[in-house]
Formats: C-alpha cells, sequence, structure tokens
C-alpha cells in the first residue's frame, strides 16, 4: 500500500484574519438632546429623538408652517453656538409637559451625553408610585438612571430668568423657589442662571431657553475643558438684570453658574462665570471633572472588552492587558487633560514571580483569580486641573 504524499502546490497558504481591523467603539462626546413641547401637528413622532442639522430641519420636524415654538427655539438656539455639538437630537412630548415619557425616549439613544427641557424652570416633583416625574426633577432622574446603567450624560437646567432682583436672590432662588432639589448626588446636574435672558432686546416677555444655549456652548468642547469663561451666543442680559460680583460669588459657591457680560473681555457678550455642577458629591464639583471622567470610563470599557474571553490570566496575557490599558489612556496624556498614569495589576507582579517564590498566599491569589476569573487593576490617573482664579500680588516699590 502506498503512502499518500501531501502535494506541496499551491506552495504558500494565505489565511486572512481581520480581527485586528475592527475598530474600537467610539463615544462621541458632544451629543445633545433637546425635549420640549412642539405642535400637535409636527411631522417628528412624539417620545422620538431626530437628528437636526439646521434651522430649516428644525421647522421640519418640530413645527406647522413658520411659527416657532419652545422646542424649535431652544433647538434653534443650540444651534447658535461655536463651536456646535457634534450632533443634535430633537425630541417632542407627546402632551404638554409629559416629560418623563419624552425622556423614555431617549433610552436606547446610548450615544447622548447632555440633556435640557425646552424652556423649563419649573422644579417639578419626583417620581411618587406610579405617579411620573415632572418639570426639572424628570429630567435629574432620567440623566442619574441613565448614568447608574452605564449611559453616562449631564443634564442641563435653568433657573427662572424671571426671577426679580432681590437682596436674598440666591437664597430664594435655592429655597423659596425650590431648586436646591435638583442637587444631583453623583453630579449630573448643572444649574445656570440667567436673570432677565430674553431672545429679543426689545421684549421682556420673549424668554431665552438659557440651558438649551449653555448645553450646546459646552457640548462643543472636548472632555476635560472647563467652561469657565466660554461664550455663550443667541439671547442677551439687560444690564440692569445682570449680576453684582456679590451674587456672582455666592451662585458660584452653591455650584450655579451664572452667566456674565464682564468688562475685562472686549466687545458684548455673555459669558460663564464659573464651571461648578449643582453637586453635592464634593469629589465631582466641577464641569470639567466629570466629563473628563466620563470619557476615560467610555474608553477603558471599550478598548478592554476585546480583552475579555481572549486574555489568559499568565504572566503574558496580563503584561498584554497592561500595555492595552497604556494605550487607551496615552491620547488623554498626549491631550494635556491628564499630567500622567500609571497602571497596576497585582496579581501581574505575582505571576512574574517563579512558582518557588511565592508564598502561600499569594499562590491562593493565582489559583482564585484563575477559578473566578476575575483580575483586579488599579488605574492611577493625575488630572491636570485648570486654573479657575489667580491670585497676584502687586508690589510697586519707587
Amino acid at each position: 500500500m502506498s503512502t499518500l504524499v501531501q502535494p506541496a502546490y499551491p506552495y504558500v497558504t494565505i489565511t486572512i484574519d481581520t480581527s485586528g481591523l475592527v475598530p474600537v467603539a467610539q463615544r462621541n462626546p458632544g451629543v445633545v438632546a433637546v425635549v420640549g413641547n412642539a405642535v400637535a401637528a409636527a411631522s417628528a413622532p412624539a417620545a422620538t429623538p431626530v437628528e437636526v442639522t439646521d434651522h430649516a430641519s428644525v421647522m421640519s420636524a418640530f413645527a406647522s408652517g413658520t411659527t416657532a415654538n419652545p422646542l424649535t427655539q431652544s433647538l434653534d438656539l443650540v444651534l447658535a453656538q461655536d463651536p456646535r455639538p457634534s450632533k443634535i437630537y430633537g425630541v417632542r412630548t407627546g402632551t404638554n409637559d409629559d416629560y418623563a415619557g419624552a425622556l423614555a425616549g431617549l433610552d436606547a439613544a446610548d450615544d447622548v451625553t447632555f440633556v435640557c427641557l425646552a424652556g423649563e424652570a419649573t422644579v417639578g416633583k419626583a417620581t411618587s408610585g406610579d405617579t411620573a416625574a415632572t418639570g426639572l426633577m424628570a429630567l435629574k432622574e432620567h440623566v442619574e438612571q441613565a448614568s447608574a446603567a452605564g449611559n453616562k450624560c449631564i443634564a442641563v437646567a435653568m433657573i427662572d430668568p424671571t426671577t426679580a432682583r432681590s437682596p436674598t436672590y440666591v437664597s430664594d432662588v435655592l429655597a423659596a423657589s425650590g431648586y436646591g432639589p435638583l442637587r444631583s448626588d453623583d453630579g449630573r446636574m448643572v444649574l445656570v442662571a440667567a436673570r432677565g435672558a430674553t431672545l429679543d432686546p426689545t421684549s421682556t416677555t420673549a424668554t431665552a431657553d438659557a440651558a438649551a444655549a449653555v448645553m450646546g456652548a459646552a457640548a462643543g468642547y472636548p472632555p476635560g475643558t472647563s467652561v469657565v469663561l466660554k461664550q455663550v451666543r443667541g439671547f442677551t442680559m439687560a444690564v440692569t438684570s445682570q449680576y453684582t460680583p456679590a451674587e456672582i460669588t455666592a451662585l458660584s459657591g452653591q455650584g450655579i453658574i451664572p452667566l456674565i457680560d464682564p468688562a475685562l473681555i472686549p466687545g458684548s457678550g455673555l459669558y460663564l462665570a464659573d464651571g461648578g455642577v449643582f453637586s453635592s458629591d464634593a469629589a465631582r464639583n466641577y464641569f470639567d471633572v466629570v466629563t473628563l471622567l466620563d470619557q476615560m470610563e467610555f474608553a477603558l470599557r471599550a478598548g478592554l472588552i476585546g480583552a475579555v474571553g481572549d486574555s489568559r490570566i499568565t504572566k503574558a496575557g496580563l503584561t498584554a492587558v497592561r500595555v492595552r490599558i497604556e494605550g487607551i489612556l496615552g491620547p488623554f496624556l498626549a491631550s494635556g487633560v491628564i499630567d500622567s498614569f500609571s497602571v497596576a495589576i497585582p496579581l501581574l507582579a505575582i505571576l512574574a514571580l517563579p512558582d518557588s517564590a511565592r508564598d502561600a498566599a499569594e499562590t491562593a491569589r493565582v489559583v482564585t483569580a484563575r477559578q473566578t476569573r476575575r483580575v483586579d487593576a488599579v488605574v492611577l490617573v493625575e488630572i491636570a486641573a485648570t486654573i479657575h482664579q489667580l491670585n497676584v500680588t502687586l508690589v510697586p516699590h519707587f
């Protein structure tokens, strides 16, 4: 019986593995959604995110003819910002002020990073039993629940711009007007103050949606960018309505961002006076810290998902994981938003030792990790904080 010889032809066999060409998931951080009331005759279905790109697309989706409504006005303010967000959604309510139902329509839109309610300044009430939340409380609940589920997003709300000036303005808006309950435990709320904000300088009734404008302005910048002294466009504030230095300090001290027209900046324009978030978490009390941490978290999750199910709990396998983490954080370091970082995988240090050099506790940790298939890593990041205040000592002499 003759032995079969494997033929050499075609001499070289090539198998193409395209797994390395699969892109890593990316999250565009500048995606905003405006939820609000529009006409029932609007072509856009209720509680459904519809992307808009200009005024014409706004009116086509959410108006009937050329008459504006709260949602179209707020979307136009978002579009007026420079730089503007990378993507803008509009969501109309099914019935007036049914914010909870409309916000639920955003649950599947996991690319949204900022949300506001069109022209809404009423705090409302939290969910109680089967009764859905109303007003800005519905917005707060939405972003906190979405963020807890993994879709990190930030809500921007405004103090009623028609609230009159008074000696106790700051305490009034927090207590008497009831904005205090909007304070978020995990830094998910931004509260802005723009007293007398108006779309038409000649009118005292055409109030402007400062929240939508601020949201659009903030979303135009990369994560980790402070919003202090960033310009907000599209509306005005009469000089008689603008905040005094004492009010600016008091509002900022409470995590509220007032809009100002500083004389130190040439020309006339409105700017964000501070960069805080309306938070009860001392670790997340700055806007740029929240956006940076959100973006880093998404980048790490998206970049490391490929290691799950493939990387072995060995010295080589965990070294590859560490290199992968370093590659994910490299762009953050290059952009300057972080000053340094280090990656520690305690199990890798143990696996780097010969078996004979490990003590009983270290051997047990390796066994446990391989049985549970769980590995812990610690990433230490040094955030390069932005200057918000300069204290200069001027010493004149002869």
